[in-house]
């Protein structure tokens, strides 16, 4: 079962630079817990991008896949380029007359209104807010700080622990080594940037950093934010506990 709500934002997704998929008017779809995707009448998909295929032969789970049963699989193609199994309608009647194109990062380009957005479509039940402080802020794992700062930005996201984005001069990014992990958020943008602990415990991709994040948050451009659920975090002096959240293991996931 899945729960849908009509939206009047501008959404457009393109492919090679060629519009593949244009609604005023797209309907959003919840499939259980994961973030909402984008439902479209098939009169707002371009004539003949869209070719039935067999199921794709993928092994494993994947963030950006149909998290419920699918009627029938298409490949998504235009001027040369191909999107093997890249769009679905999904085996429900509330959206049965509808399709629903791949969000996964590097295959379309998806704007709502006039601005990039990255991972999935936002959530209009969600807040995303960045804050300055002077909050007096220290990160530590194993006993051995990371960063100090009394300047961060406060990020309050909906459903996830308050992050604070350090000045890069305030952590020790000598102590940590740089990694090629990227993830994606549609409030925020693309990281750029990612750094492991390679000492004891050994946790990977723990700190983060946007260079040209999100209009909204802009004011994260270039600091650099830790994992609360993987940091000794102290906050004007009280030790905080660590939250559980979907971030809590070391293995990284969509949407830093």
């Amino acid at each position: 079962m899945v729960r849908t709500e009509p939206i009047d934002k501008w959404v457009r997704g393109r492919l090679a630079g060629e519009v593949v998929v244009e609604s005023r008017e797209p309907l959003l779809v919840w499939q259980g817990r994961f973030p909402p995707v984008y439902a479209f009448r098939r009169d707002e998909v371009a004539e003949g991008v869209l070719a039935p295929t067999d199921p794709p032969d993928r092994e494993g789970f994947s963030f950006f896949s149909p998290q419920v049963a699918v009627v029938q699989w298409y490949d998504l193609e235009v001027g040369g380029h191909l999107l093997p199994a890249s769009a679905w309608t999904l085996d429900d009647e509330a959206v049965a007359d509808r399709v629903v194109l791949t969000w996964e990062p590097g295959l379309l380009d998806w704007t709502e209104e006039d601005e990039p957005v990255t991972g999935h479509p936002r959530d209009p039940h969600k807040r995303v807010e960045a804050i300055a402080s002077s909050r007096q802020v220290e990160v530590a794992v194993d006993g051995v700080t990371l960063a100090r700062s009394d300047r961060p930005v406060l990020l309050f996201e909906t459903h996830l622990p308050t992050r604070f984005y350090l000045p890069v001069e305030d952590v020790r990014l000598d102590l940590m080594e740089p990694t090629d992990n990227v993830s994606y958020c549609p409030y925020k943008g693309r990281t750029d940037g990612y750094w492991s602990w390679p000492g004891p415990p050994g946790i990977a991709n723990l700190a983060w950093s946007y260079s040209t994040p999100a209009p909204a948050v802009g004011t994260v451009a270039g600091r650099v934010a830790f994992y609360n659920e993987l940091v000794d975090l102290t906050v004007d002096g009280v030790r905080l506990e660590r939250p559980e959240s979907v971030f809590s293991s070391r293995e990284q996931r969509p949407g830093a």
